[in-house]
C-alpha cells in the first residue's frame, strides 16, 4: 500500500514538472528560441506559449529592447601618424531572434570587433584636426558600415557615438598653449576695442557738450540783445508818448552835467549845438530864479569847468 502511494506521489510530481515545462511565459519585448531534438523549431513571442515537455527545449532568451554597449578606448592612428584613443558607444536592437542566435556566435563581440576595424579605417584617412572636428561624420560612417554588416545577424544599429577622442599628451599640451595664446589675443583685442570705444564716446560727449554750451551762449546773447532792444523801444515809446518839449530835455541834460564832470581829469567837454537855444532860454529862467547855475558858464556850444580857489 505504501509503495502505491509513493508511485502516485512520483506521478503527481512528474505531471507537475511536465505542466511547468509545457507552459512557457515570455515577458514583453522578449523572444525565446525553441529547439526540438537540437533543431530549430520556432520562436516564442511575448505571452503564454505551449511546448512539448522533454522534447522541446528553450535554446535562448533574447531581449528585443534597444541595448547600449560601451566599448573600451581603442588606440587609432591618424593620417598624420598620431595615436589617439577613442571611446565608442553602440545603440543596437535585435530584430530577428533566430538570426541573432544562429548567424553569429556572439553578436556583442562581433559588433565590437567590427566597430574597432571600421573606426581604424575611417580615422586612418583623417588628420588629427579633422578627427577632432568631424564627430558627426565619423558617427554616420560607422553607423552605415555597422548597420549593413549586422543586418544579416538580425541586429539593427540605431546610433554610434564617440564618447571621447584623446590625442597624445604632447599634442594636448600644444593645443592648450595655442588655445591660451588665442584667448590672450582675443582679450587684448577686446581691451583695445573697449579703450578705443571709450575714447570715441568721451570725444563725442565733449563735442556735444561744447555744441550745447555754444548754443546756450548764443541763445543767451540773443535773449539779452532782444531784452535791451525791447527796453530801448519801451523808453523810446514812453518818451514819445510823454511828448517832452525842448526845455525839459535841456533841463534833464543839465542835471546830468555834474555826473559827467565828476573826476579831476575832466576839464573840458562838448555840448551838442542843437540844445544851444534851449540853454539860452533856460539861462534866462535860471537868472530870474537866482542868477544862473553855480559853477557853470555857458558860452555857445562849449562849457568849461574851472576849479575856484577857496575863499579865505
Amino acid at each position: 500500500m505504501s509503495a502505491v502511494i509513493i508511485v502516485l506521489i512520483i506521478l503527481v510530481v512528474l505531471v507537475f514538472i511536465a505542466l511547468i515545462k509545457t507552459v512557457q511565459v515570455i515577458p514583453q519585448a522578449s523572444a525565446a528560441i525553441v529547439e526540438r531534438f537540437g533543431r530549430y523549431t520556432r520562436t516564442l513571442n511575448a505571452g503564454l506559449n505551449i511546448v512539448v515537455p522533454f522534447i522541446d527545449t528553450i535554446r535562448n532568451r533574447i531581449d528585443l529592447r534597444e541595448q547600449v554597449v560601451p566599448f573600451p578606448p581603442q588606440p587609432v592612428i591618424t593620417q598624420d601618424n598620431l595615436v589617439v584613443n577613442i571611446d565608442t558607444v553602440i545603440y543596437y536592437q535585435v530584430t530577428d531572434a533566430r538570426a541573432a542566435t544562429y548567424e553569429v556566435a556572439s553578436y556583442i563581440q562581433a559588433i565590437e570587433q567590427l566597430t574597432v576595424t571600421t573606426l581604424r579605417n575611417i580615422i586612418g584617412g583623417m588628420d588629427l584636426e579633422r578627427t577632432l572636428t568631424s564627430r558627426e561624420d565619423i558617427n554616420a560612417a560607422l553607423r552605415g558600415v555597422l548597420d549593413e554588416a549586422t543586418g544579416k545577424w538580425g541586429i539593427r544599429v540605431n546610433r554610434v557615438e564617440l564618447k571621447a577622442i584623446e590625442p597624445p599628451t604632447s599634442i594636448q599640451d600644444s593645443m592648450e598653449k595655442q588655445m591660451r595664446a588665442e584667448r590672450d589675443k582675443r582679450a587684448a583685442i577686446l581691451t583695445a576695442e573697449g579703450t578705443r570705444q571709450s575714447q570715441i564716446l568721451t570725444a563725442e560727449g565733449e563735442k556735444q557738450s561744447a555744441i550745447l554750451r555754444a548754443e546756450g551762449e548764443a541763445k543767451a546773447a540773443a535773449l539779452k540783445a532782444e531784452g535791451e532792444a525791447q527796453a530801448v523801444r519801451t523808453v523810446f515809446e514812453a518818451i514819445h508818448a510823454g511828448d517832452p518839449d525842448q526845455k525839459l530835455l535841456s533841463y534833464q541834460y543839465l542835471q546830468m552835467l555834474p555826473k559827467i564832470a565828476e573826476g579831476d581829469a575832466n576839464k573840458l567837454w562838448i555840448v551838442p549845438s542843437e540844445i544851444g537855444d534851449a540853454l539860452k532860454g533856460l539861462s534866462g529862467a535860471f537868472g530870474n530864479m537866482g542868477g544862473g547855475v553855480p559853477g557853470f558858464n555857458v558860452k555857445g556850444t562849449a562849457t568849461e569847468r574851472r576849479d575856484e580857489p577857496p575863499v579865505d
